[in-house]
């Protein structure tokens, strides 16, 4: 399938038809709202609602909205109709209500070159896991020694914890280094400071656009439903405060004060012809976790690190979300089992996603092997973690024939920490 938008047909674009992920954007003086990208362009869905081009009976204004989640929340019909509808107003010798319309569609679509791109939705809450098992693995072998890399509940469940919605940002969103309580090597107290050992994740987020009610559980099938889509997703981590602080009940400040997720929210059905199985089970998992189907996608992902002095980025690892041991349906099936509600708007995070070599671990303390081990970057400068300054970029894409699915670019870059003065007395 080709689009009109002569951008959208690129083999290398991120957004051809096929992908069309939601966003929200504005122009200097205007409001934030709702919008898909096609190829070069962001094509304002508030317009086309006001023209009744796109229209969701009872729900006018649902695009005008300066978040996703109204439209998110009214499920995964509305979610294929609008779909159908834009792919139908968007395709070579499709409906030319738009692409005949010079007025609205210049309009409508606007060169991305010239647009803010905000939080595509409202966070309620976000939650991280500890699903990749390489990742895993490599964390568990430096601190545990191998023969104890995985703890004796990680074969049976998805490992979590509850992060903190309210810092979860959008990318090219700067990132302060956190102060914190640090514990050097041989010391017998902790000192405080700014952390030594910031690091970066690389995950991607499952955008939920359900709920279910307090005391009910859903199945991984149901859990599937309520994904609306997925995002970049870099989970910032203080490792030498997050190594004093997290036992016996696991992190708090060293992962409170960022995360960055990309503007783009790429659905679930954009991915569909993607899905992969996850891994062979060493143990078989309760029932209630097992998948009817395959719930993993074929995403390659890479991060850039691009020190402040220099003028090109080095690629530190590339990897692939298929490396995952749970998926993004069971995780969510595991948190709502207790009974816990999951509302619209929620957040959940894979985990770091590494592969099985060097090349493809998704964080500096795995690439530095706790920082024994410093990368060389093309400048010839090294790092085992990041410095201010760093700007650190994620990408990712779903490869399909002469087309790709992007989810385009999660960026942060590293401000010094701030301190007070009576704190260092």
């Amino acid at each position: 399938m080709r689009s009109w938008v002569a951008a959208a047909n690129a083999p290398e674009s991120p957004f051809p038809i096929q992908n069309l992920p939601y966003g929200v954007f504005s122009r200097p003086g205007e409001h934030p709202r709702c919008c898909v990208a096609i190829g070069d362009a962001a094509l304002d869905l508030a317009a086309l609602e006001e023209t009744g081009l796109v229209s969701i009976p009872g729900n006018d204004g649902v695009f005008a909205q300066p978040f996703l989640n109204g439209f998110m929340a009214l499920g995964s019909p509305v979610w294929d109709a609008v779909r159908n509808r834009l792919t139908d107003l968007l395709a070579e010798g499709g409906d030319t209500a738009l692409s005949g319309n010079s007025p609205l569609r210049n309009a409508a679509l606007i060169p991305l070159s010239d647009v803010s791109l905000h939080l595509p939705f409202q966070i309620a809450e976000y939650t991280d896991f500890y699903a990749g098992r390489h990742h895993a693995v490599n964390v568990g072998t430096m601190f545990r020694g191998p023969e104890n890399a995985l703890p004796p509940n990680w074969l049976h469940i998805p490992i979590g914890y509850n992060g903190r919605a309210s810092s979860v940002v959008v990318s090219g969103t700067a990132v302060r280094r956190p102060l914190g309580q640090l514990k050097p090597p041989g010391a017998e107290t902790p000192i405080f400071g700014p952390c030594r050992r910031l690091d970066m994740e690389l995950e991607l987020g499952a955008v939920i656009g359900g709920s279910n009610r307090l005391g009910e559980a859903v199945t991984v099938s149901e859990a599937d439903e309520m994904i609306f889509g997925y995002v970049l997703l870099n989970d910032w981590s203080a490792r030498d405060i997050q190594a004093w602080e997290y036992q016996p009940l696991g992190p708090f400040q060293a992962k409170a004060f960022a995360t960055s997720i990309s503007p783009w929210i790429v659905t679930k059905a954009a991915l569909a012809p993607f899905r992969r199985s996850t891994p062979h089970r060493e143990r078989e998992l309760l029932p209630y976790l097992r998948e009817p189907g395959p719930m993993l996608y074929d995403i390659a992902l890479e991060a850039d690190l691009t020190p402040a002095s220099a003028a090109h980025a080095t690629t530190i690892t590339r990897t692939n979300y298929k490396e995952m041991y749970y998926s993004a349906a069971q995780q969510l099936c595991h948190h709502a089992v207790s009974g816990c509600p999951m509302r619209v708007g929620d957040l959940i995070g894979s985990g770091t996603i590494s592969g099985p070599d060097k090349g493809a671990y998704g964080s500096l303390l795995e690439l530095s092997w706790g920082g024994k081990e410093p990368i060389t970057l093309a400048t010839g400068e090294t790092r085992s973690f990041l410095e201010d300054g760093d700007l650190v970029t994620l990408r990712g894409w779903a490869q399909g024939d002469r087309y790709r699915i992007g989810f385009g670019e999660c960026s942060g870059q590293i401000l010094p920490a701030l301190q007070k003065e009576e704190w260092l007395s």
